[in-house]
C-alpha cells in the first residue's frame, strides 16, 4: 500500500536547528585512543618478498585491480595484515569498501545486518570498522569493553545526517504510541529514541513484528516506500534519502535494455520507485550478491555502489558488469593509507557516552535477536 504520511525538518516548527555532521555528536566523538603505544612506520617497498607474500591475495582481485596499480598496493596490504596480528585487531568491512580493503585486508566483510552480527562474535580486543561512521558506533555499541577505531571520522552517511534524535521525539509526540522503526543507517542518538533498528534485509520482517497497524519508519524515504508495497501495516516515513541510490534514474536503465534486452538489471530498495520498476530484481546488498551467486547472469547492472559491483565481479569473473553506478565519498575516505595509519596509531576511536549507549544497544540487539 501507499505510504500513510511523510515528514521532514520542515514540518516542524519547533525542530531545532543545525544539521549533524559526519554523525559526530556531543554523546559519540572519535578521539585517539589510550591503549597501546604508536608503532613506527613500516617499509613501504614493492620488493620479491612482498610479490610472494601477496600474491594469494592478487589472485582473488586480479580482474578488477590491474597488474601495473598491484605494487602500488601490495606492501601496504601487507603491511596492515601484519599489522592486525601485531595489535590483536580485526577488521569489518562493508560491501560497498575498494576490493583491495574488501578482499585483502578484511576479517569480515558484509552488509550493515551482518557486519552487526558479526561484531557480537569478534574476540579481538580492538575493532577496526571500514565503512561510515554509523557502522563504527554500531559496533562499539555490541562491543563497549573493546576498542572501536575508524580510519577517517569524516566518513560520515547522507542519510543518517538527514535525521536528528529531537526529530524522533517530534515524530513521537504527533503519533503517540506508534512504534517507532529505525534504520541501522542512523546516529546512536537516532537510535536511543527508536524501539528497534532494521536493515534492508529484514525491514519489513522488523516492521510486521512489531504487531501494530501503524510504523514510523525512518529515515529513508524509498526505502519506506519499498517496505509499504510489500506489507499490510500503515508506514509513516521521514524525508531522507541516500545520495548514491537517489541519483539513478529509470529512464538510465529503460535506456540500457533498450540497447540490450538482455542485460540483467538488479536494485537497492534505497533506489526511487520508478528504477526499482525497472528492476529484474530488488533486495538489499546481501540478497543482490546471493541473486548474483545463483543466476549467474551473462551481462549484468547492479544499481548501487561501484565498489560493490567490483567485490562481486572479483569474485564472479564470468559476470560482466555494466555501468552505471554511483560511488559513496563518504566510503571513500577509507584507505589502504589511513587503515595502516589506525593501526599504526590507534586513532580514530569511537566512543559513546554510555547512558546513551544503553538505549541505542536495545534497538540494535532486538534487530539481531529477531533475526536470529
Amino acid at each position: 500500500m501507499p505510504i500513510a504520511g511523510i515528514y521532514g525538518p520542515d514540518d516542524f516548527a519547533n525542530r531545532p536547528q543545525g544539521p549533524i555532521i559526519n554523525q559526530v555528536t556531543a554523546s559519540s566523538r572519535t578521539a585517539p585512543a589510550r591503549r597501546g603505544p604508536t608503532l613506527p612506520a613500516p617499509a613501504l617497498d614493492w620488493t620479491p618478498e612482498v610479490e610472494r607474500a601477496t600474491a594469494p591475495l592478487y589472485e582473488r582481485v586480479k580482474h578488477v585491480i590491474p597488474p601495473i596499480e598491484w605494487p602500488l598496493m601490495a606492501p601496504t596490504i601487507k603491511a596492515i595484515n601484519e599489522l592486525k596480528r601485531e595489535r590483536g585487531a580485526v577488521i569489518l568491512a562493508h560491501n560497498y569498501q575498494a576490493p583491495e580493503i574488501f578482499h585483502c585486508v578484511a576479517d569480515i566483510g558484509g552488509d550493515s545486518l551482518q557486519l552487526a552480527v558479526e561484531a557480537t562474535k569478534v574476540k579481538a580486543n580492538i575493532i577496526v570498522q571500514c565503512g561510515v561512521h554509523f557502522m563504527a558506533e554500531t559496533s562499539k555499541l555490541l562491543n563497549p569493553d573493546k576498542t572501536v577505531l575508524i580510519p577517517d571520522s569524516r566518513a560520515g552517511c547522507s542519510l543518517a545526517a538527514s535525521i536528528t534524535s529531537a526529530d524522533v521525539r517530534l515524530l513521537r509526540e504527533k503519533f503517540p504510541g506508534v512504534p517507532v522503526v529505525a534504520y541501522v543507517n542512523t546516529s546512536a542518538e537516532v537510535k536511543a529514541e527508536v524501539d528497534i533498528c532494521c536493515t534492508s534485509s529484514n525491514a519489513v520482517q522488523v516492521v510486521e513484528s512489531l504487531n501494530a497497524p501503524s510504523v514510523i519508519f525512518l529515515p529513508d524515504r524509498y526505502l519506506a516506500t519499498y517496505v509499504a508495497s510489500k506489507t499490510d501495516v500503515k508506514i509513516i516515513a521521514w524525508k531522507g534519502a541516500c545520495e548514491v541510490h537517489e541519483r539513478f534514474k529509470g529512464e538510465e536503465l529503460r535506456a540500457l535494455r533498450e540497447a540490450d534486452p538482455s542485460v540483467q538489471i538488479i536494485a537497492h530498495p534505497e533506489c526511487p520507485p520508478d528504477v526499482l520498476a525497472e528492476a529484474d530484481f530488488t533486495g538489499s546488498t546481501a540478497h543482490m550478491i546471493n541473486w548474483v551467486r545463483e543466476k549467474r547472469p551473462q551481462r549484468l547492472v547492479m544499481i548501487t555502489e561501484c565498489s560493490m559491483a567490483d567485490n562481486v565481479r572479483a569474485e564472479l569473473p564470468d559476470v560482466e558488469m555494466l555501468r552505471p553506478c554511483n560511488l559513496c565519498p563518504y566510503m571513500k575516505r577509507i584507505t589502504l593509507a589511513n587503515i595502516l595509519d589506525s593501526l599504526l596509531t590507534l586513532r580514530e576511536e569511537v566512543t559513546i557516552d554510555p547512558a546513551l549507549a544503553e538505549r541505542a544497544r536495545r534497538s540494535v540487539e532486538r534487530m539481531i535477536n529477531l533475526k536470529n
